[in-house]
C-alpha cells in the first residue's frame, strides 16, 4: 500500500486546531514584522529594559526568536496542507522559543506568563500534529 492510500480524511476537530493555530501563528508573524519596522503600536506597553533588549538583542537571541515565530507559522501552513513535515517545523519553532526566552532570561526581562503561554500553544500543536501523523491524517 503505498503512503497516499494511507492517508485518512481529517475530522472537523483537526480542521478547528489547524485554522485556529495558524490564526495564532499569523499573529505572532505580524506582531514580529511590526516590531522589526519599529512600529510604536507594538511597543506601547514596554518598559524600558524591553526596549533595550529588542534594540540590542544578541543574535543567537534573535535567530531562536526567528525560528520560533517563522517556525510555528511554516508548521501552521504545512498544517493546513495537511504536510507530515508540520511536526518538524514545529519542533524547530520550540527550540527557537526556548533559545529566545533563554536570552530574554538572560536580559532579565523575561515575563513568566507569556513564554508558559506560547511554549504551551507550540507544544500542544506538536503533540497534536505528532499524534494526527500516527493517525494517518498527514501525508
Amino acid at each position: 500500500m503505498n503512503d497516499k492510500a494511507s492517508v485518512t480524511a481529517p475530522g472537523w476537530q483537526y480542521w478547528t486546531v489547524a485554522v485556529l493555530g495558524f490564526l495564532w501563528n499569523c499573529l505572532g508573524a505580524y506582531l514580529y514584522i511590526l516590531t522589526k519596522l519599529n512600529d510604536p503600536l507594538v511597543t506601547v506597553g514596554a518598559t524600558p529594559q524591553m526596549l533595550d533588549y529588542i534594540a540590542h538583542m544578541q543574535l543567537w537571541a534573535h535567530i531562536g526568536w526567528s525560528l520560533g515565530i517563522w517556525g510555528s507559522f511554516a508548521g501552521s501552513v504545512l498544517m493546513l496542507l495537511r504536510s507530515r513535515f508540520a511536526v518538524q517545523a514545529f519542533l524547530v519553532s520550540l527550540l527557537g522559543a526556548l533559545l529566545s526566552f533563554a536570552g530574554q532570561t538572560q536580559a532579565g526581562v523575561l515575563e513568566p506568563a507569556e513564554p508558559i503561554m506560547i511554549l504551551a500553544v507550540i507544544g500542544f500543536l506538536l503533540w497534536y500534529c505528532r499524534r494526527s501523523e500516527q493517525a494517518g491524517l498527514l501525508r
